[in-house]
């Protein structure tokens, strides 16, 4: 057998199980690209990509209800480095929140004792990242700074609130789902708490109210099941309490706000999702389940893509993606065209057998990447499902209607190069394209190829069965047996199946089922085998059907140990093994005991009937095998000395040489050799038996009479020269068998279940377990070690001990965890650091601060070859060995796919950004380089083709960038082409308009129209009010006003003066309207602004005015959101990008100390050409490239400091000073470089 190090020391961990059903909503999956999930009262972080529990938090004395990773959405520097911070919630109201690779907790925060209804970490940017907002029942809301555990404000409403969503384009909106229906808050702000009480609003069913029963078009075709569906939806939002007969809002399961598009929500049904509009409270789309078809359990809708994955009861995820809007044939009838949003079913994964016990609970997306998913199973195994595409035209089905999905073009925000590499299953949205609006041209089908979508499993994670175990430790290392040892746990579940674990790496190595009902015990015969025994329920006459088998880890062989034996009779009550694993003897309880030999699997003796009852029983330590070892040696010396002349030898004595001889060539081992050994075992009355047997013979040896001060007996230990006996009235005797004294202790904790010695010569610690607990004893001392009482310092009940090495205790528990802990029984979390994983897991948080941004910027950029590289060890970077281990070991755990992109000299600088932050989880990177990535080439190619004037930079600020061939997704909102953004509105509206059901929305609708400038569908609307409708006048003399504006001078006038005086009476949206008419929308523009109406604003410059005074409203904009009050630099430098303003953008960078970001995005424009190195641009661009320098001189990279250094001209001088000091060669290496980095933007372009 191969020799290999063994780690005897074993880590302190928890092997979990099944779920509890308060932990069913305790999953989250973190930016950061791990899954955490509550089990108990325990929380296991578990690492997706190779499917392995790399941490287990132990601190909650409650289940644990909720738990969220905190948001990566900053930039991520020396000061906030990459760290995993994880709050989780109980049902006895207690938050912690944890550093997770340390295993310690933050802060922890009580504010009631009712169990957590819901966590979030406050993700609007620029605000401070410790804030926790959470939902204490009944009825308040609260949030806490996660950092210092600070309560910062606290609100209580008039209903019980389930849960709340954030609106994920607005930080001040977000809607509380109460158990009557929904508060939507407009006014949230993370330093006070909200003024108002929300607007409230009920959702009926439509039946209540006569003004939907629109008389039905004559020629509509009959309604199919699925428009059946929709007119009985409760799909009326009221401000009023319904009536009575009317359905309120109880069977809502979940509201969400779309990540995809804004002003877009969720709400889940069991049989339907609602997607409403909010800024019209209808019903736009629906997604329901026919008759015979599985209820929803959950839905998580995607961000990159309009797209929702569903969860089923029975454990199916579905993936539905919004279909396309454009009209295939101009012939098909406008009014069928645009009917509602549809949600396609594009891919679905197999169920699992729901029973009683198993169920599925929830299931996480990678909120990163969009396309793995997680489902959490009630019995502790968590399913890992991959979404992967598929090129290939499906079968041809005329009858499903599915327009086929295409993959997109490009890969990381830039068009694919002729021969580059790209990873299609990367993400969502390299995974297919996006969902077209009408009156946008599809793309020409020659460049795009059709994808399938399919669910591959790609990892599974099962708990430990349900609960009572019997655990059994093998049998300890020593200095023989070291060089194979490995940790083994054997565990007897009530299934009849042994697990057998090891305990280095925590995982299962084997699955046996070996009985047919509940193991009871388990003894190990050797390194590699095992006895076990199982007995079934007792039948009227009180017998059981006895199971013992013998099986043999290696070949999985297992074996009826008593062969025929074992029907109808008394239950086994506990099988002991010998010390030299010789004998077994089974202890019945009713039946005289059995004596077997374990090597030829005899029965010596079967005691006589009027043998004592035994209460319990231990094998001696002391046996004759080292006496007998020396006569076999003296008889082979003598072997030795016989010479073949030497015929005197008697007969006698030569078949005794040649039966030693047989011996040794059966085995090296004992094997032959009967050695003597004993055991002890007391009666019911407390009389102490001593028992020797040596080969087939059996001998009694002496009785010692019971101490008066024991009860009954219930179990005996033996180690060296100390016996211990436990009664059932919890006293503990030890025995000094060497001076022949005894010392009775009693411990008050009731009946001593068990009590085993630890392994390890001389070691006389001993581990004693009661039914409300165990303790650790030092029989030298004689005195308790450690304690853990259930109430008292764990909440569970321990059901079965035993010890793993000579430190450390292994106990199963009620909870359905096994946990290996430390002597002091303390439970506690472990440093991920010190962990031996089995397979590498890659995820940068785990690296110390320096050394993850030293990995990133490793990553990023490696401009001192022409090659990339994926050893660090070749770079220039003086930093102790160990941590460029760790940094090594990262690299290496990356897929060969993502080796072989990065390492593709093809890719550009600012997919490697993308694909880099996407790497490390960073939200706010990932958000950065996907709009600077996309608005960089389309200014780049307007470049190209306009004649640059004299000053290129101010002719580009203003003009508007022409039509690429894709175009940002409408996820980005204001951030998109004003081309693309005014079609989407525009198709919005007409989904509105086919969908209204009352004046109100009608209303509405004409007002978005006018802002809109569509004039004659306005006035269409605006004529149907109906004349008993009070505002029946105003409406008309509204669409006469639309239809006669002309652009004469007074009338003019006259409307702008009227719009103004409106304005200033505070009916804002009624000015905006007017002003809208005759053609001022960018006053309009200044005047929402003035009111603070800033989102509002830049909605009506994007859709209303040309490029060059819609830029001077967002300019305004961005500037707002810089102000101190607002503080959302962040956005407006997104804002700016979207103007092309990159040369503020390069500042507000740098002044904000971005020094990465700044550095890379500069280098990006002047690559682009969309910067020009002039007097004002060489300041920034100096002191962009030096501060970058110094930062990756402090990371250790001197290499690259160097090259940014000689890069930034004159600033860069003195630091490239300091870098050569005392090396006299190197700076004349530097001009070389520096040439090849000019020349570089040239070669690109």
């Amino acid at each position: 057998m191969i020799p290999y190090t063994v780690n005897i020391k074993l880590a302190a961990r928890t092997l979990t199980g099944t779920l509890n059903l308060q932990n069913k909503t305790a999953v989250d999956w973190g930016w950061q690209g791990l899954i955490a999930q509550g089990c108990h009262s325990s929380i296991l972080i578990i690492d997706p990509k190779t499917s392995q529990t790399i941490q287990v938090l132990e601190r909650h004395k409650a289940n644990v209800v909720k738990v969220k990773w905190s948001r990566e959405n900053y930039h991520h520097s020396l000061s906030s480095p990459y760290s995993l911070r994880l709050a989780s919630g109980d049902t006895s109201g207690k938050i912690i929140v944890w550093d997770v690779v340390s295993g310690t907790a933050h802060c922890e925060i009580q504010e009631h004792s009712k169990p957590i209804q819901d966590l979030e970490w406050l993700w609007n940017q620029d605000a401070s990242r410790d804030l926790l907002l959470a939902v204490h029942p009944p009825n308040y809301i609260v949030l806490w700074n996660g950092d210092t555990g600070t309560k910062l404000w606290k609100k209580s409403y008039a209903e019980n609130i389930l849960s709340f969503s954030f609106d994920p384009f607005d930080p001040s909106n977000m809607a509380l789902l109460t158990s009557e229906g929904i508060v939507f808050i407009t006014d949230f702000s993370h330093s006070k708490p909200p003024g108002s009480a929300g607007k409230k609003v009920y959702i009926a069913s439509p039946h209540a109210s006569p003004a939907h029963a629109k008389p039905a078009p004559a020629a509509a075709p009959a309604p199919t099941g699925a428009k059946k569906a929709l007119n009985k939806v409760k799909v009326l939002i009221t401000n009023e309490k319904p009536t009575a007969e009317a359905v309120t809002l109880n069977d809502c399961l979940q509201l969400s706000y779309l990540p995809s598009k804004r002003n877009h929500m969720l709400l889940l049904y069991p049989r339907e999702i609602l997607i409403l509009d909010l800024e019209l409270s209808q019903t736009v789309g629906v997604v329901a389940i026919e008759r015979s078809g599985v209820p929803f359990t959950q839905v998580i809708p995607c961000a990159q893509r309009d797209a929702l994955y569903c969860l089923h009861e029975n454990g199916c995820i579905t993936l539905r993606v919004c279909r396309s809007t454009t009209v295939p044939d101009e012939t098909a009838d406008p009014e069928q065209s645009v009917q509602e949003l549809v949600y396609d079913l594009r891919s679905q994964c197999d169920a699992i057998r729901v029973t009683k016990t198993v169920r599925p609970y929830r299931m996480v997306i990678c909120p990163v990447n969009e396309n793995n998913a997680a489902l959490m199973v009630s019995d502790g195994r968590v399913m890992l499902w991959e979404l992967k595409a598929h090129t290939g035209r499906a079968p041809v089905n005329p009858s499903s209607g599915l327009s086929p999905l295409y993959s997109p073009t490009s890969f990381c925000g830039a068009p694919l190069g002729q021969n580059q590499r790209r990873i299609q299953d990367l993400s969502l949205n390299t995974m297919i394209g996006q969902t077209l609006i009408a009156g946008e041209a599809p793309p020409p089908s020659s460049s795009q190829q059709e994808v399938q979508l399919k669910f591959l499993l790609t990892g599974l994670l099962s708990g430990l069965p349900l609960p009572p175990f019997a655990i059994r430790m093998c049998p300890p290392l020593t200095t023989k047996n070291i060089n194979h040892y490995q940790p083994l746990l054997a565990v007897g579940t009530s299934n009849g199946s042994v697990l057998v674990y090891n305990l280095t790496s925590g995982l299962l190595h084997k699955e046996l089922s070996v009985h047919s009902c509940e193991v009871k015990g388990i003894e190990w015969v050797s390194l590699t085998s095992f006895l076990s025994f199982a007995t079934s329920a007792p039948n009227n006459m009180g017998m059981v059907r006895n199971e013992l088998q013998h099986v043999d880890l290696p070949t999985g062989r297992c074996f009826a140990f008593r062969g025929e034996r074992g029907n109808d009779e008394p239950a086994i009550e506990m099988i002991k093994v010998s010390h030299l694993k010789q004998y077994l003897v089974v202890v019945f309880r009713d039946k005289p005991l059995e004596l077997w030999d374990i090597r030829t699997g005899t029965l010596l003796r079967e005691m006589a009937k009027n043998f004592p009852t035994v209460t319990a029983l231990e094998w001696s330590p002391s046996h004759n095998l080292k006496s007998l070892k020396k006569k076999q040696m003296a008889a082979r010396e003598a072997m030795a000395r016989q010479t073949v002349s030497d015929a005197e030898q008697s007969s006698v004595e030569s078949s005794v040489i040649s039966l030693l001889q047989d011996a040794e060539s059966k085995s090296e081992t004992s094997q032959a050799i009967s050695a003597r050994e004993h055991f002890v075992f007391t009666d019911t009355d407390g009389q102490v038996y001593h028992i020797t047997v040596e080969g087939n013979t059996v001998k009694d040896g002496a009785r010692i009479p019971p101490d008066g001060s024991m009860g009954s007996i219930a179990c005996i230990a033996w180690k060296g020269d100390t016996l211990v006996l436990g009664d059932v009235d919890g006293n503990l005797n030890f025995w000094d068998l060497k001076a022949r004294l005894s010392r009775g202790i009693p411990t008050h904790r009731g009946w001593v279940k068990k009590i085993r010695f630890a392994p390890g010569k001389g070691n006389q610690k001993l581990l004693v377990m009661y039914a409300d607990g165990a303790e650790v004893w030092d029989t030298k001392e004689v005195q308790m070690v450690s304690s853990m009482r259930i109430g008292r310092n764990v909440n569970y009940r321990i059901l079965d001990i035993d010890w793993c090495t000579s430190d450390k205790v292994v106990l199963a528990s009620d909870d359905g965890c096994i946990r290996v802990l430390e002597m002091a029984m303390k439970s506690a979390s472990y440093r991920m650091d010190e962990q031996d994983l089995t397979d590498p897991v890659w995820c940068p948080y785990l690296l110390l601060p320096r050394a993850a941004l030293t990995l990133k910027a490793f990553l990023l950029l490696q401009p001192w070859s022409g090659t990339f590289t994926m050893d660090i060890t070749q770079v220039d970077y003086n930093e102790k060995d160990e941590i460029k281990g760790l940094i090594q070991e990262q690299l290496n755990s990356l897929s060969n796919d993502m080796k072989s992109v990065l390492q593709d000299p093809e890719l550009s600088l600012l997919q490697r950004c993308l694909l880099v932050s996407r790497l490390f989880g960073d939200e706010s990177d990932l958000q950065f380089w996907t709009v600077a990535s996309h608005y960089l080439q389309s200014f780049a190619q307007a470049r190209q083709l306009s004649v640059p004037t004299a000053d290129g930079q101010a002719h580009s600020e203003g003009a508007s960038p022409p039509a690429p061939l894709n175009h940002l997704d409408i996820c980005h909102d204001t951030l998109c082409e004003s081309s693309y953004f005014q079609k989407f509105q525009l198709d919005r509206v007409h989904l509105q308009e086919v969908k209204r059901s009352s004046y109100e929305h009608t209303k509405k609708c004409a007002d978005q129209l006018l802002l809109l400038g569509q004039t004659d569908r306005a006035v269409q609307l605006l004529l149907e009010t109906s004349a008993d409708n009070p505002s029946y006048y105003c409406d008309s003399l509204k669409a006469c006003l639309v239809t006669t504006i002309t652009s004469s001078g007074p009338s003019q006038s006259t409307i702008k003066l009227v719009a103004t005086n409106m304005i200033a009476n505070g009916k804002l949206a009624e000015g905006v309207q007017l002003l809208c008419l005759i053609d001022k929308a960018a006053d309009a523009c200044r005047y929402l602004q003035t009111y603070g109406e800033w989102n509002r604003a830049a909605w009506l410059a994007k859709v209303r005015l040309n490029p060059a005074e819609s830029s001077d409203v967002l300019k305004r904009w961005a500037e707002h959101l810089c102000s101190p009050q607002v503080n959302q630099k962040s956005k407006a430098i997104l804002v700016l990008l979207s103007l092309g303003c990159f040369h503020k953008v390069g500042e507000m960078l740098h002044s904000m100390r971005y020094f990465e970001r700044s550095a890379l995005f500069i280098e990006a424009c002047l690559k682009y050409g969309v910067m020009e190195a002039n007097d004002s641009s060489n300041i920034l661009i100096g002191a962009a490239f030096v501060d970058y320098a110094r930062l990756l001189r402090t990371l250790g990279l001197k290499e690259g400091a160097a090259l940014w250094a000689s890069r930034a001209g004159s600033a860069g001088e003195q630091l490239m000073e300091e870098l050569f000091e005392g090396e006299g060669a190197a700076p004349e290496v530097i001009p070389r470089e520096e040439e090849e980095a000019e020349s570089g933007p040239e070669t690109s372009e």
